[in-house]
């Protein structure tokens, strides 16, 4: 078998667990899909996180020390990964947390010592997977697009070209796919309006199978007025911090109200991405949390052209599908491939991203 074989780690913006997934991979190709599973942070290294994040990159003073508790949680779940597989990985991709993203001033901070890791662990570590396309001016975001062209190609076909890699996590994102043309951007707020408004009114941690927003009616006035966003309406490559949108438009209007008018900015924000493509696609490949959710996935087939579907249609799975492609882009780190394009990042030129850390006991 061709390639290596690494893990990838990632914890999305919305820290609700470290992403583990292990691939065989020469980052051309993925020639075998090995196992994935989801970890949960301390509670204290996930409420150190959001509060963090929700700074917006003011008062760092705590971020070491974060950093040390998200090193440590990444030990410890990947020691247990490791063990429970019996995996002997060639390489640990290490993403680390984001805690601020902030591309108009060329900084990107994911909290996390891959040093220390590698000593941890006595393996070696890929991390700084963003700062080579921040330095050569790129926007250091989405770095996943090289791996949805891979699955696009192995996967899916090219019969449902051009197509749309869809991904909702905390904020939504896509990668468009037409023969050798790719385009990716941030698209707006994913999740995260909506869980950080479930959490405020002590609904729970998310709108779970879309109940709440399901009951409640859509505030067309605010929901409009948000939809003025300058954002949404620029040209990609561009990229945001999860906090670059707020859903305090939507105080007052009660839980169920509000969730659904929050539901519909992340539906709308979606919809009107389409304009913004070089044509209009077939399918939509939907991944990340956004996809368990029923009435966002009906709500975006009502407003999508082409078909919109779960990405585990195709035998893309897509909750290690973002740690599948961390691991993927360590591998091209390997095979110096680039990670980022301009078409991706607004990078200047073709970069190949990240660092490798190798034990230093």
């Amino acid at each position: 078998m061709t390639g290596w074989s690494i893990v990838g780690t990632i914890s999305g913006t919305s820290a609700d667990g470290i992403d583990l997934a292990e691939i065989n991979t020469d980052g051309r190709t993925v020639t075998r899909f090995g196992p994935a599973e989801t970890a949960g942070y301390r509670a204290k290294t996930k409420e150190d996180v959001l509060t963090a994040a929700a700074r917006k990159g003011a008062d760092r003073g705590a971020w070491p020390e974060i950093a040390a508790a998200v090193t440590a949680d990444h030990a410890a779940v990947i020691r247990t990964f490791l063990q429970t597989h019996g995996l002997q990985p060639d390489a640990i991709v290490f993403h680390g947390q984001t805690v601020w993203h902030d591309p108009k001033a060329g900084e990107t901070v994911q909290l996390g010592n891959p040093q220390a890791l590698a000593d941890e662990l006595g393996l070696q570590i890929i991390g700084d997977v963003r700062l080579a396309d921040m330095a050569e001016g790129g926007e250091g975001a989405p770095l996943v697009p090289a791996y949805h062209r891979a699955l696009a190609k192995t996967l899916v076909g090219a019969e449902h070209e051009p197509l749309c890699f869809l991904n909702i996590g905390g904020v939504s994102n896509l990668t468009f796919i037409s023969g050798d043309e790719i385009l990716a951007f941030d698209i707006g707020p994913g999740n995260a309006l909506l869980d950080d408004w479930v959490r405020g009114h002590g609904a729970g941690d998310y709108d779970a199978g879309g109940m709440l927003s399901s009951r409640g009616k859509v505030d067309a006035e605010r929901l409009a007025g948000a939809l003025e966003h300058p954002f949404l309406s620029a040209p990609g490559p561009k990229s945001l911090d999860r906090y670059s949108f707020s859903g305090d438009f939507a105080e007052g209007l009660g839980l169920e109200n509000g969730a659904a008018t929050l539901l519909a900015f992340t539906v709308e924000a979606i919809a009107r991405s389409e304009a913004l493509l070089p044509a209009t696609p077939r399918l939509w490949l939907v991944c990340g949390g956004g996809r368990h959710n029923p009435v966002l996935m009906r709500l975006l087939s009502e407003r999508l052209s082409g078909d919109v579907v779960s990405a585990d249609t195709y035998k893309i799975d897509g909750d290690a599908l973002e740690a599948q492609a961390m691991a993927f882009l360590g591998a091209r780190l390997l095979a110096g491939l680039p990670t980022t394009y301009p078409e991706t990042t607004g990078v200047g030129h073709p970069v190949s991203g990240g660092r490798l850390y190798r034990p230093s006991v």
